[in-house]
């Protein structure tokens, strides 16, 4: 009649149901428990209404935005370059051709050292020869010499999450939940999620990796980077039962790294950390020393950070340190692109992070707290040179469905649609040395 009257004339209005003519207001009590579960309208479980009046019609329709509760942020994954697989290894200058693998070239001056192409040789013999030398001469200081070479390899990793709706889900959400396109939420949601589980592979923690009879598994993710920035003393420190249970060698998944093992002997796979003990009660307090001492020991092995990847409690604590003495944080604005992280100011596509030193503070919050005390600790720091660690990507992520929709049940063998999310790649590092780790701190 065109009046609005009564509730029931303005949800009829409204929602386009003269005399109630439609059912999209008829499951007040019903409720999809998942994607496959039938509509019952003598549910109790919904609401607790057992029987349809007028008390609750109102209640059952939410609309069609799905509001998420869960922080969901991708910051590591978002960090790293993205290159593509061209190759299953690449070869590193683990020695030089005299002077030894260290940050420095080793030489010795008391008479002790080799000859030229020796790992220490004197000092008065790295090059220096006499007029009209003899070639191949040691005693002019000529000889044969030559820098040493590592191959590592990586195995592309497949991550994929699969899910599946059926048909009688799809059809009912369009007409009583409210939901309208529930292939589009759910294909949203899950792709959130295989983003995230890729994410949390890449933090994921290093004492895990030591756990070989739990996860025997952990190999077919992502190579964590807390894997990779790690060392051997970090390994022993942490091996036999102080964090990981499983007794570490060259062979299994903790001192293993890359096909190539760091468990034996410090080595050119090692990084540098600054862990400590994670003996019981070793906890260190964070300092602004520990800090500059790690960014000066990057820089003088040829790293250049670009970012810093920590947790939120970390970033905190680093404030409060600089507000004791009357420093405060830089920010800058970041980008986060397939190139990784780059500090270009551009359109309103990145978001303002902290600074330390003019090298951006990025806030992970699946960031690990690697220690072994009673007290809680904060977060581990990261100090990433993203010019030598990557992601290496074999095939972008995809997405994947088929089914009834698609006018295949035969395909899926089933009344409903299936979906799957599906990305094949491997994190891989060229320089060890230029990346660095801080943990064990409070």
């Amino acid at each position: 009649m065109g009046y609005i009257n009564t509730i029931r004339d303005l949800e009829a209005s409204t929602y386009g149901l003269p005399n109630f003519g439609g059912n999209s207001l008829l499951k007040q009590a019903g409720v999809v428990q998942g994607l496959h579960t039938a509509h019952d309208t003598a549910a109790t479980a919904a609401s607790g209404v057992s029987a349809i009046d007028s008390t609750g019609l109102y209640n059952v329709l939410y609309g069609q935005k799905v509001w998420s509760m869960l922080n969901r942020e991708v910051n590591a994954l978002a960090m790293l370059s993205k290159r593509p697989y061209t190759s299953s290894g690449w070869r590193i200058l683990k020695s030089r051709p005299f002077g030894g693998s260290g940050s420095t070239l080793t030489l010795q001056s008391d008479g002790s050292g080799g000859g030229i192409g020796s790992d220490d040789p004197q000092a008065d013999e790295i090059g220096g020869v006499p007029e009209n030398a003899g070639l191949s001469t040691a005693a002019d200081g000529l000889g044969a010499m030559a820098p040493t070479y590592a191959q590592l390899f990586m195995s592309p990793k497949t991550v994929a999450h699969q899910f599946d709706i059926s048909e009688l889900a799809m059809e009912m959400a369009q007409i009583d939940d409210g939901l309208g396109d529930i292939r589009a939420i759910i294909r949203e949601d899950m792709g959130k999620a295989h983003a995230e589980a890729q994410n949390k592979m890449l933090v994921m923690p290093l004492e895990f990796y030591g756990e070989n009879s739990a996860l025997g598994d952990i190999e077919r993710n992502y190579t964590s980077l807390l894997k990779i920035v790690s060392s051997r003393d970090e390994i022993l420190a942490l091996d036999g039962g102080v964090l990981a249970t499983d007794t570490a060698s060259a062979s299994n998944n903790l001192g293993k790294i890359f096909g190539e093992e760091r468990f034996t002997a410090a080595s050119f796979l090692d990084s540098e950390v600054d862990s400590g003990t994670y003996a019981a009660s070793s906890v260190r307090a964070l300092t602004l020393t520990k800090i500059n001492d790690m960014i000066r020991r990057l820089r003088v092995a040829g790293g250049s950070p670009k970012v810093i990847l920590t947790g939120y409690d970390t970033i905190q604590a680093i404030a409060d340190l600089l507000q004791a003495q009357e420093r405060f944080m830089d920010r800058k604005e970041v980008i986060p692109t397939v190139n990784g992280v780059r500090g270009i100011k551009g359109q309103e596509v990145g978001f303002r992070v902290a600074t330390y030193y003019d090298i951006p503070l990025i806030p992970v919050k699946e960031m690990t707290s690697t220690t072994n005390s009673a007290d809680t600790g904060i977060s581990d720091m990261l100090f990433l040179d993203t010019d030598h660690l990557w992601l290496q990507v074999m095939k972008p992520t995809q997405y994947f469905e088929d089914g009834i929709s698609n006018g295949n049940p035969f395909g899926v063998g089933r009344l409903g649609n299936q979906a799957l999310y599906r990305t094949i790649a491997e994190t891989g590092c060229s320089f060890f040395l230029g990346q660095g780790k801080i943990t064990n701190i409070a």
